[in-house]
């Protein structure tokens, strides 16, 4: 359609939202489906969050606030910074937005010019290149396969950076695999931002507290704080909080970028609801022990989830640091021949597969960067999550 903007035919829409409305569309059509595409908890939010809500409403609390967030809020971010990062970010180092997506579209659209390169490792979170596209930028894409444990080597990193490199995207731990950054594997990473000054760096941070096994997490600035001016600590409520509708992340970083992105959203959102920035304040100031017990229900489906994809034939599962998601390779059924005569050639055939014959939605790898594979979030009840694998396994057993 010419009346269209040619900006639009460089995205595409969010792979993970269309697996999330086809399960959705299956279900209202009476077809048994269980969807695993979402990253989501299924926990409620807890109580004690949506109380202040509550009670924001009940004192009149619905007009506009300041575009950067409301005071409250961006102390209760800059104390948190400090609490868990040993980061020091004053209020004006920090910008409240509607989702950690809009953070990153926010410093994406403020920085990056038309030709601009953004390193993102793959497999990536998939609103990532788009937004660079969006954007005009390129995104440069640096392959990390399970072999790596799909993490970044520094020297891929070194050899991707080009004088025209303005950003890394960093995520951990990842969506879609879960793999996490130690403190070491940080540091090789930030001591190859160092020798780059031009380069900085976004790093996601959005399931910090979701990580297992003693896992420590470590973020750039903290791991490296010559860093600390050219990097945008990123992060939100949507994950351990179980905020995902409330639309409530955050970026700090200098106070240049913070402007600068603060005034891209001026003439878009304007500012996170009223409402859900008090929810924020109660999540970040309130009790936290909800999340290490939520955590313990993650990590109890994580092990069953990994143990019983590798007992499928032709998949391999390995086991994640974080957040709540794997990503099983399907290398083993490329190839086969599913009982309807269809040879499975890409992960799009397997998922596609799995869904029709099975009633199992997931997210095909193609989608994150990374082929063959496939990524199953198991942020849903543990009885489903069992059946889906139960599921998936039959339908690896009914190929040949």
């Amino acid at each position: 359609m010419a009346f269209l903007a040619q900006r639009l035919g460089r995205i595409k829409p969010s792979p993970t939202i269309a697996v999330t409305q086809k399960a959705a569309e299956l279900k209202a059509q009476g077809r048994d489906v269980i969807g695993l595409g979402a990253g989501e908890p299924d926990f409620d939010t807890p109580d004690h969050i949506k109380a202040a809500a509550k009670a924001a409403i009940d004192r009149g609390e619905t007009k506009y606030t300041a575009v950067a967030g409301t005071p409250a809020l961006r102390q209760a971010i800059s104390a948190k910074c400090k609490r868990d990062n040993d980061l020091d970010y004053s209020a004006e180092q920090i910008t409240v937005n509607c989702g950690g997506k809009q953070t990153i579209y926010n410093a994406i659209v403020a920085t990056v010019e038309a030709g601009d390169e953004v390193v993102i490792p793959a497999p990536y979170w998939v609103s990532y290149p788009d937004i660079v596209l969006l954007a005009e930028g390129q995104p440069v894409i640096v392959p990390c396969p399970a072999e790596r444990n799909f993490k970044l080597d520094p020297g891929d990193l070194d050899r991707a950076i080009t004088p025209r490199t303005k950003w890394l995207i960093l995520n951990s731990p990842s969506n879609p695999t879960g793999a996490a950054y130690t403190a070491a594997e940080m540091k090789a990473i930030t001591d190859v931002l160092v020798r780059h000054p031009h380069v900085w760096v976004m790093t996601d941070d959005i399931y910090e507290h979701i990580v297992y096994d003693d896992f420590a997490f470590v973020t750039p600035a903290q791991v490296e704080p010559r860093l600390y001016e050219r990097t945008l600590t990123m992060n939100g409520c949507s994950k351990a909080y179980a905020m995902t509708g409330w639309r409530l992340g955050w970026g700090a970083g200098p106070t240049e970028l913070i402007r600068a992105m603060n005034k891209v959203q001026s003439q878009s959102t304007t500012h996170t609801s009223s409402i859900t920035q008090a929810a924020g304040v109660a999540a970040l100031n309130g009790p936290q022990d909800f999340i290490a017990e939520n955590n313990r229900v993650f990590r109890e489906r994580r092990d069953m989830v990994v143990a019983m994809l590798n007992d499928c034939p032709g998949l391999s599962c390995p086991t994640p640091e974080g957040a709540f998601y794997v990503y099983p390779s399907c290398s083993g059924v490329i190839g086969k021949t599913t009982p309807g005569g269809q040879v499975l050639r890409t992960d799009d055939d397997f998922i596609t597969y799995l869904l029709e014959a099975e009633g199992v939605a997931a997210v095909q790898g193609s989608a994150f960067g990374l082929s063959p594979c496939f990524r199953v979030s198991y942020a849903t009840a543990t009885d489903l999550l069992k059946e889906a694998c139960a599921r998936i396994r039959q339908a690896c057993t009914a190929l040949v």
